[in-house]
C-alpha cells in the first residue's frame, strides 16, 4: 500500500518544469496538508508597490510602530485575503500552529498587535494563498514540478552525503531517501556538502540522472 507523505511544515520549491506560470520560481511555506487537501503561503516574491502601511490604511488600522515591510504574494487563490506567517511567541484563538515550526494567522488581531508593538517577534504579511483539493498536491508531487525541503539551518549539519569535484564531474558518496517521485523520476535532486565545513554556504544541489553509473 502506498503511504501518503504530508508536507505540513515544509517548503515547496517550484522546479523549471512546473508548467504553470502562476508558480514560476515560487517558494511556498506549507501550512496544512492532509487527506482533505493542502494550503500554503508563498514567501518567495513580493507585490510591487505594496507595503504593509498601505494594507493597514485600507483596513483603517494606524501603523503605529509597524515598519512598512513588503507584502508577499501568497498565492493565486483569494488574492485580496491577508495572512501573516509568524513566530510561535504570539497567537490568538484562530492562529494555526504549523508543526511546531511557525504559526499562521488570518485575522486583524495580529495586524493590530504588530502595529502596537505587541505582536510576534518575526512575521511576514502575504496576500492570497496556494490551495489544493484532496489528493491534488499528492498527485503533483509524483511529477517534476515541485521539490519539497525541510526548513532549519540545523538540517544542514545533518547532511552526510558529500560531493567531490573530479575533473569536470562531481563524484557523490552517501545516501539519500526520496519521500516522493522516486519511482517515476528521471532526475534526482541531491543536496550534498562540498567541503568539510558546516553551513548552508557549503552545500550544493546536484541533479543526478536516474541511469547514472553507481546509483542504486
Amino acid at each position: 500500500m502506498k503511504q501518503s507523505i504530508f508536507l505540513t511544515g515544509q517548503f515547496l520549491l517550484a522546479m523549471p518544469g512546473i508548467g504553470d506560470a502562476r508558480f514560476d520560481r515560487s517558494v511556498i511555506a506549507m501550512c496544512s496538508h492532509d487527506e482533505r487537501g493542502a494550503l500554503g503561503i508563498g514567501v518567495g516574491s513580493t507585490i510591487n508597490g505594496l507595503g504593509l502601511h498601505d494594507v493597514l490604511q485600507q483596513l483603517e488600522i494606524a501603523p503605529g510602530v509597524a515598519p512598512d515591510a513588503s507584502v508577499h504574494f501568497g498565492g493565486p487563490v483569494e488574492t485580496r485575503r491577508g495572512f501573516v506567517l509568524h513566530s510561535a511567541d504570539w497567537g490568538c484563538q484562530d492562529t494555526l500552529d504549523v508543526a511546531g515550526k511557525w504559526r499562521l494567522s488570518g485575522t486583524l488581531d495580529v495586524l493590530r498587535a504588530i502595529a502596537a508593538g505587541a505582536g510576534p517577534s518575526r512575521w511576514l504579511v502575504a496576500l492570497g494563498y496556494a490551495g489544493w483539493g484532496a489528493g491534488q498536491l499528492d498527485a503533483e508531487m509524483t511529477r517534476h514540478g515541485w521539490l519539497n525541503v525541510e526548513d532549519g539551518a540545523e538540517k544542514t549539519r545533518t547532511i552526510r552525503t558529500k560531493a567531490v569535484l573530479d575533473g569536470d564531474e562531481w563524484v557523490i558518496n552517501g545516501e539519500k531517501m526520496w519521500p516522493s517521485a522516486a519511482g517515476v523520476a528521471d532526475v534526482y535532486c541531491v543536496v550534498c556538502t562540498t567541503g568539510d565545513r558546516d553551513g548552508e554556504d557549503n552545500l550544493a544541489l546536484i541533479y543526478v540522472p536516474k541511469d547514472v553509473a553507481g546509483l542504486s
